[in-house]
């Protein structure tokens, strides 16, 4: 009997959806089995061997499970921190071989060890520098307490004391005039080498004085007033115009000191100039070409001006110094010396200007009235006169050249 194509096709479509069936069985049975095989192999390899103890139970901690190592000891009725779990070869007591202490840091306590820190104790280190080893260097902050608690605070209180004498002087006193008036002579009496020298040092006092009362008081008394922002670009400008000038200063106070020594040594002249108050309440005080008190303002610019320059040098190179310490009293005798030398320099500037009629006139052309030296220096001006003239240039370039050369003698 002939079959057809299709009829064939439908005889072994089910004998072939069987045939299928069976293989994926068959795959799925012998995959069961293999899985099978390889976890009982695993367990038999982790199997402690015969006779073997359990392993120590796990303790549970805040940060996880965490199996102790073999030896240790759970302490369920302690607590620790992290866990109670004593480690092998500790006792209840503490460490073996050790005594019983709190907060042990080796065999140091660390509250002595950071009590040391704060000290300014030193530890070694490899670097060949004292300082290495200070962690902390205590001494800045008694620094920082003498210079913002006793330097910057009676500094200001003395600066501001000084104008307001001076202010209260002049309201009384008012300007000290030139007896007689100008008698129109005038006399030689500064070189021109020495208002140049005069006039440097002077314009360095303002220059300096100014910025460095910035960066002295600033901080409390500009910062306030004129915000952060502007404050830190005034004090910015200040330190590198000081840090710049500063070093001028120290020829131009060597000059002043060469150029001004002669006749400022002390006599018993200015001994009687001192107990009449320099005619500055009233009288007469006589005196050579200086008086007591320009003297006095010498030797102190001088003394002030070597302090100043000496420290100021140091705290340019900072890092030249073997102890930071030095340089933080360089800071001190800086500020202290600065303001000391303000404070007269007020005084100084004062008499100088709208104090005392005449004064200026002797830095400014180099000669003074013939009255205004009778006033205040009559010693210098008997020995000087013959060198009065009404011919004020004339005078004004033999003092530039000379001065008052001419003078010859005692306290000139």
């Amino acid at each position: 009997m002939t079959v057809s194509p299709m009829e064939a096709s439908r005889v072994r479509s089910p004998r072939m959806k069987e045939r299928l069936l069976g293989i994926v069985l068959g795959g799925l049975a012998l995959a069961v089995a293999s899985l099978s095989g390889a976890w009982t192999a695993v367990a038999q390899t982790q199997a402690p061997p015969p006779g073997a103890s359990a392993p120590p139970p796990v303790i549970s901690q805040p940060g996880g499970s965490v199996r102790p190592p073999a030896g240790a000891v759970n302490l369920p009725d302690q607590t620790t921190a992290g866990g109670s779990v004593r480690p092998p070869g500790m006792s209840v007591e503490g460490p073996v071989g050790f005594a019983p202490a709190a907060k042990k840091l080796g065999h140091d306590s660390t509250t002595d060890l950071w009590r040391g820190v704060r000290e300014g104790q030193g530890g070694n280190v490899v670097f060949p520098s004292r300082e290495a080893g200070i962690l902390i260097q205590s001494e800045g902050e008694d620094w920082r307490v003498r210079r913002n608690e006793i330097v910057a605070r009676y500094g200001g209180q003395i600066l501001l004391g000084i104008l307001g004498l001076l202010a209260v002087y002049f309201l009384v006193r008012g300007r000290i005039r030139i007896s007689g008036g100008r008698s129109g002579r005038v006399i030689p009496r500064f070189t021109l080498g020495q208002r140049i020298a005069h006039w440097m040092v002077a314009a360095l006092f303002v220059l300096l004085g100014v910025s460095g009362l910035i960066l002295l008081f600033g901080k409390s008394v500009l910062m306030p007033v004129i915000g952060k922002e502007a404050f830190a670009l005034v004090a910015s400008a200040s330190l590198q115009g000081h840090n710049l000038f500063g070093p001028i200063f120290i020829p131009a106070i060597l000059a002043l000191f060469v150029l001004f020594l002669r006749g400022n040594g002390y006599g018993l002249v200015d001994l009687k100039w001192l107990v009449k108050g320099g005619g500055l309440f009233g009288g007469h005080a006589s005196s050579h070409k200086y008086n007591f008190g320009e003297k006095t303002w010498f030797w102190l610019s001088v003394a002030l001006g070597i302090v100043l320059s000496a420290s100021g040098v140091v705290l340019l190179f900072p890092d030249a110094l073997a102890d930071r310490a030095l340089a933080q009293l360089a800071n001190l005798a800086h500020a202290i010396s600065a303001v000391l030398f303000i404070g007269v320099g007020l005084g100084h500037a004062y008499l100088g200007t709208i104090g005392m009629e005449g004064a200026l006139e002797g830095m400014a052309r180099g000669t003074v009235d013939e009255n205004w030296a009778k006033d205040h220096h009559d010693l210098w001006y008997e020995e000087h006169k013959r060198q009065a003239t009404t011919d004020a240039r004339m005078a004004e370039v033999r003092a530039a050249a000379v001065g008052d050369a001419a003078l010859r003698g005692a306290g000139s």
